[in-house]
């Protein structure tokens, strides 16, 4: 089967490429780290009786009583199942950044000065944003 004619310029490519692999790749993480915590292979931080007594009540109490850490706390917890299944999550959510990166130092190598800040500057951002700094509550 041929490959279909594009106009893209191959940055435009590289990005698409780097989110289409990146995505299917933390769809996959994200299938054997929740086998390994469904399975029993990897044992929970909260027990699964834990989680199903705190269901109804606020997530604040929640966090509290079973000494769950917020923002990015989860990344201690990793040699435990339930936490381990965030990394899939968090490469989903950070694959923007990842495709960013190839794309700005494209860009500075072409001298399309325009293009090159402006995907720097969406590093930055989304990096900043990524960090906790700002503090939108959602935690």
């Amino acid at each position: 089967m041929n490959k279909p004619e594009t106009n893209a310029p191959a940055e435009q490519i590289a990005y698409a490429n780097i989110l289409f692999y990146g995505c299917w790749s933390g769809l996959a993480l994200m299938l054997v780290t929740y086998l390994l915590y469904v399975t029993g292979i990897m044992d929970p931080y909260v027990s699964m009786d834990n989680v199903i007594k705190y269901w109804s009540l606020p997530v604040g109490q929640y966090l509290t009583d079973n000494n769950v850490p917020t923002g990015w706390g989860w990344a201690t917890l990793l040699t435990n199942g339930d936490f381990l299944n965030f990394l899939g999550i968090a490469l989903l959510g950070g694959l923007t950044i990842v495709a960013y990166i190839p794309l700005t130092i494209t860009y500075f190598k072409k001298k399309d000065f325009a293009f090159a800040i402006i995907a720097f500057l969406e590093v930055l951002v989304l990096c900043f944003a990524a960090s906790g700094i700002v503090g939108g509550g959602a935690h």
